[in-house]
């Protein structure tokens, strides 16, 4: 679990971090704000399996409340990451 962000209402924020799968190439990044209900895909498919793949994600929260965000990778096979990595965003007016 990452600290918790904080962010207010109409004010766009990015987030960003490093994926790796030691050798396997990762195509795509899949961030979630309901928890790991839903996944929206980026894909990172021009990245190459010897390097860390550097992510970044905006988003402008339109409502208060607390959004549990989890970001994951996805590998050129199919393969998700076995446990995402979480944060809470708090948005306040």
């Amino acid at each position: 679990m990452i600290a918790p962000v904080y962010a207010r209402v109409g004010q766009t924020i990015t987030l960003e971090g490093y994926a790796d799968d030691f050798g396997s190439h990762i195509v795509a990044i899949e961030f979630s704000l309901d928890g790991g209900t839903t996944w929206e895909r980026h894909s990172t498919e021009a990245s190459t399996p010897d390097r860390s793949v550097h992510w970044t994600f905006q988003w402008t929260p339109e409502e208060e409340g607390a959004y549990p965000l989890k970001v994951r990778s996805v590998t050129e096979d199919g393969r998700v990451s076995p446990e995402a990595a979480a944060a809470d965003i708090v948005v306040s007016q």
